[in-house]
């Protein structure tokens, strides 16, 4: 399976095997509106997010050193108690914590000795503390600073980097779609948005800002020789850094997804630390969205908005004059001919010719339009 994967690997970075990723790019597009719209629309039909107690305020009990961590008997204590629902979480194997609405100071008193009968344990062993939603507003505060911060620095570091800003524009529309998405999935599973969460939203942007720098990294190298080369059109030459990066891609987010995944269904799930679900929920969806995102919006966006540029409008009526003239009539989606038994070659081959007599010297006219631009030049005398 391994060697079937590295095989794989090496015929996508040759062009010999090719996914049509930009030339598909329509319907990519239309998906990731849609999906989009989705994930806008769902905070809506779900009565909004299910804001922590840190964005809300309220009151918080702590029961630690307890033998029993059964989440029920919290919740039937706070509602028998005060008639208020609770969010219970076992923190770790001995501690539970219970989250409620603000409560008076009667009523504090009353869930208190409620869930130490329900509990077991002793007045020592249930602490109590009242949250306000003041420290929660300071933390979206600073979190939306810092997130128009980084992006503002991703722009200008993009645009200097890659020398265009349509890169750094590609690169911020599929960051915005990532975050869209991913909070979108939040709201559909009806996870506590906490300050953990915030976390992990800003560490997704982090990671899917990675792999979109690797597929433009090699985008460049691809279009930079783009008037050295008539074999391929820069669409092509986009698509092609594409699939190069394509096992790349998918191995780095396989391994990044391993060790979250097992936080998200083995440690939440199975164990009951419901203190990791949110920020391992928000990192398991940003890598899979991100890495979709590189794919299928960022470097095809690129590629469209690129397509209309002078030099590249040129250079792609250019390379397509020269294939018709050379005769070549099936074209990979990297753009590289096929010989007829459906092999990649570098550029068709030459005409069949009469062998010449030893004395008679033999011309080539317009070998130009009969080598690639990639091929080393040849003199008269060598092919006499």
């Amino acid at each position: 399976m391994a060697a079937g994967f590295a095989t794989a690997g090496n015929q996508l970075y040759t062009g010999e095997r090719s996914y049509p990723f930009v030339q598909r790019s329509n319907l990519w597009f239309l998906i990731a509106a849609l999906l989009v719209a989705i994930a806008i629309a769902v905070p809506f039909f779900r009565g909004g997010f299910n804001f922590g107690i840190e964005f809300t305020g309220g009151s918080e009990f702590t029961i630690s050193q307890t033998e029993n961590t059964d989440i029920g008997i919290g919740e039937d204590a706070v509602q028998e108690a005060s008639g208020q629902d609770a969010v219970v979480t076992q923190i770790t194997d001995q501690t539970i914590r219970v989250q409620t609405e603000e409560l008076d100071d009667v009523q504090t008193l009353e869930v208190g000795q409620a869930l130490q009968d329900g509990y077991g344990v002793g007045p020592d062993q249930v602490s109590s503390t009242f949250i306000g939603p003041v420290w929660g507003e300071h933390v979206s505060q600073q979190m939306m600073i810092g997130l128009g911060v980084f992006l503002l620095l991703v722009s200008v570091y993009m645009a200097l980097y890659f020398r265009t800003w349509k890169m750094s524009v590609a690169a911020i529309a599929g960051l915005a779609f990532v975050v869209v998405v991913t909070v979108g999935i939040y709201a559909a599973t009806g996870f506590e948005v906490t300050p953990s969460a915030i976390i992990g939203f800003l560490t997704i942007l982090s990671y899917a800002l990675y792999d979109t720098m690797v597929v433009f990294d090699k985008i460049r190298e691809n279009v930079g020789p783009l008037q050295d080369q008539k074999d391929q059109t820069f669409t092509e030459r986009v698509n092609l850094a594409i699939n190069q990066t394509l096992v790349r891609s998918i191995n780095t987010s396989v391994v990044g997804i391993l060790p979250v995944g097992s936080i998200l269904f083995i440690g939440s799930w199975l164990l009951g630390a419901g203190t990791l679900r949110d920020i391992a929920l928000a990192l398991f969806t940003g890598i899979i969205v991100g890495t979709i995102a590189t794919i299928f919006v960022q470097a095809p966006l690129y590629a469209r908005m690129r397509r209309g540029d002078a030099d590249v409008v040129a250079h792609t009526d250019l390379v397509l004059s020269l294939r018709e003239e050379r005769g070549v009539g099936v074209v990979t989606y990297s753009g590289t001919p096929l010989d007829e038994d459906g092999r990649p070659v570098a550029f068709p081959p030459l005409p069949e010719a009469d062998e010449p007599d030893e004395a008679e010297d033999v011309e080539i006219l317009d070998w130009d339009l009969v080598v690639s631009g990639d091929t080393p030049e040849s003199s008269g005398d060598e092919q006499r």
